[in-house]
């Protein structure tokens, strides 16, 4: 009988449906399948089966066994048949393929299924509704709406599902992962429908068309929700306002508010309503009740209109735009409170300095200032801020969580604003523009920091020594002048820097980096202030000059060492015979005298206190002249008999 696996031989046939099989065991079990008897029965879910193995793995969803694990990725499966299938997608076999559009497929199955989409077939129907679907895993998910069966449970909340994939989108609301990114403005999604959605925002494209006047809509409830404008053909209209209704309407509900009626009562605090749907909705109030949940992070709402709106942030619907500037919001509301912006209205004020807002959420952020209530704390280092979203923030530092990442260089971020200030370095784009001198910005603050080399504004001042400075970093960094702190550390040679951008430049003398070159000799530096200051030599620029005799000088390091002529300042001294100096360059030059430090020259020994000695005397012995008249052609070896030369030419021109 184990031959036939070599030979491949199947004498015994099905005589229904004619499948062969090696072993006549095997077509007795073959045969349940046409009487549909299903003797073997699972005694924890009451599911039935036809044949022993089919229950047995079955058994498996109840108990997650899976024994047969991928020895390449180490995926474990429940079945010995889907490791198999799974085995093609680490050697990227495909060897069923369409023969209407010769797609090609790993396994059998996908090929049947896929075939249909060429048939239309649909072999599967729900025996309750009669809808049809063309895959048996579509239907056992549809029958779960008629049974309300839903056997995917989060082990986070235990909150229930009947597909898998809702599951699985759920759970990204607890490990915040939004794995689909909108390629335009990197908004992130835990859906790729919301995404799908919320790239209309950018297309404009409205898919949804009325067939009874042609307007479009970019959501299917839009559509469904206009509708009802042309069902209202017949109105009925308010004899005090003139307001018209649908026939439907309840119109005395609205005449209440004309006579400003209220029968509806609170029975725990006495507040009247008009219509008994508000009242229902204010109890909520007070049982803090909130039955509408988004279904994306689950927060709550007392108001099935909150939760609309909310929902937009999701898909980054925004159906009210201003038709002054163009802007447009998730709410009604922040429209209406936007439109104060243009007509300079501001009508919140603050009760405790009178500061009046636009914008009553400005308002409700400025008291805080007064009340310093600090309402969310960070469970793991206590400490306080003011608002949710911003310890949210804050919680990711502690978790170095960082859900938000470039699709360019797949850098990551915890933050979303981050991600989208970052992106311009890709983009170039610099949406803040200075008013004075039109340079423009990536960020609102560098615009802000930019502005007080305006305005000369230095809001920040050191408190020990009172200098002032335009930004806040700066204070930082020269505080350290007077702390002596040197945070930053070269992990090759342990020196220390209080700058961290010193430390950047120190790392390349290591590394012999040399980022920074000049466009007109490309004379490479490792810093860009070295770059500048070496730029001088072509533009012969020399913007430091003595305030005494008018000299001028490329370099305020040269400037300085000159002031020391003028006041005959010697601030250098040597330890040894006290002798002094005007500039440290002499005073280490003067300490070999001290040191016998000697230079000897190798062809006729002659002794040198400097290198620089050595080597000009060096090329008396060589006959090297590296230094040419740029007149007459003629060389030296020193730079002195050249520069001495060329007296010779400029006598000429006087004569």
């Amino acid at each position: 009988m184990h031959y036939r696996t070599h030979t491949n031989e199947k004498p015994y046939s099905c005589d229904v449906c004619y499948k062969q099989f090696s072993r006549k065991e095997n077509l007795n079990v073959h045969y349940l399948s046409h009487t549909n008897l299903k003797p073997y029965s699972c005694d924890l879910c009451h599911k039935q089966f036809s044949q022993k193995e089919g229950l047995n793995v079955h058994y498996r969803t109840h108990t997650r066994e899976k024994p047969y694990s991928c020895e390449i990725c180490q995926k474990q499966f429940s079945q010995k048949r889907i490791l198999k299938e799974h085995y093609k997608t680490h050697t990227n076999e495909k060897p069923y393929s369409c023969n209407v559009c010769h797609k090609q497929f790993s396994h059998k199955s996908s090929l049947n299924v896929h075939h249909r989409t060429h048939t239309n077939e649909k072999p599967y129907s729900c025996d309750v509704c009669h809808k049809e679907f063309s895959r048996k895993c579509h239907l056992n998910e549809h029958c779960r709406i008629h049974t309300n069966e839903k056997p995917h449970s989060c082990e986070e909340c235990h909150k229930e599902f009947s597909r898998k994939s809702h599951l699985d989108e759920h759970y990204r609301t607890h490990t915040n992962k939004r794995p689909y990114s909108c390629n335009l403005c990197h908004k992130t999604f835990f859906q790729k429908s919301h995404l799908k959605v919320h790239h209309r925002t950018h297309t404009k494209e409205k898919p949804f068309s009325c067939d009874l006047c042609n307007k479009n809509f970019s959501l299917r409830h839009y559509l469904n929700k206009h509708y009802s404008s042309h069902s209202n053909d017949k109105t009925q209209s308010c004899n005090v306002c003139n307001k018209k209704y649908p026939p439907t309407y309840d119109l005395k509900r609205h005449f209440r508010t004309h006579l400003k009626e209220k029968p509806h009562s609170c029975e725990l605090c006495h507040k009247t309503f008009s219509e008994k749907s508000h009242l229902n909705v204010h109890y909520r109030t007070h049982t803090n009740e909130k039955p509408y949940s988004c279904d994306i992070c689950n927060k709550e709402f007392s108001r099935k209109s909150h939760l609309n709106e909310h929902f937009r942030t999701h898909t980054n619907e925004k159906p009210y735009s201003c038709d002054v500037c163009g802007k447009a919001f998730y709410k009604k509301s922040n429209l209406n409170g936007h439109y104060h912006i243009h007509r300079n209205e501001k009508p919140y004020s603050c009760d405790i300095c009178n500061k009046k807002f636009s914008l009553r959420g400005g308002l409700n952020k400025h008291y805080s200032i007064h009340s310093n209530e600090k309402s969310y704390s960070c469970n793991m280092c206590n400490k306080e801020f003011s608002r949710k979203n911003v310890l949210n923030d804050h919680y990711r530092t502690h978790t170095n969580e960082k859900p938000y990442s470039c699709d360019v260089c797949r850098k990551e971020f915890s933050q979303n604003s981050h991600l989208i200030v970052h992106y311009r370095t890709h983009t170039n784009i610099k949406p803040y523009s200075c008013d004075v001198c039109h340079k423009q910005f990536s960020q609102k603050i560098h615009l802000n920091v930019h502005y007080r080399t305006h305005t000369n504004e230095k809001p920040y001042s050191c408190d020990v020594c009172l200098k002032e400075f335009s930004h806040r970093n700066g204070l930082n960094e020269h505080y350290r002048i007077h702390t002596k702190e040197k945070p930053y550390s070269c992990d090759i040679c342990s020196i220390e820097f209080s700058h961290r951008s010193s430390l950047i430049e120190h790392y390349r003398t290591h590394t012999n980096e040399k980022p920074f070159s000049c466009n007109v000799c490309s004379k490479e530096f490792s810093q860009r202030s070295h770059l500048n200051v070496h730029y001088r030599i072509h533009t012969n620029e020399k913007p430091y000059s003595c305030d005494i005799c008018g000299k001028e000088f490329s370099q305020r390091s040269n400037l300085n060492r000159h002031y020391l002529v003028h006041t005959d300042e010697k601030p250098y001294s040597c330890d040894v015979c006290n002798k002094r100096f005007s500039q440290k360059g002499h005073l280490n030059l003067h300490t070999r005298t001290h040191r016998n430090d000697k230079h000897t020259c190798d062809i006729c020994n002659i002794e040198f206190s400097r290198k620089v000695d050595l080597n000009t005397h060096f090329r008396a012995h060589t006959n090297k002249r590296t230094y040419s008249c740029d007149v007459c052609c003629r060389k030296f070896s020193q730079r002195w008999y050249l520069n001495r030369h060329m007296t010779s030419h400029s006598k000429d021109k006087t004569s």
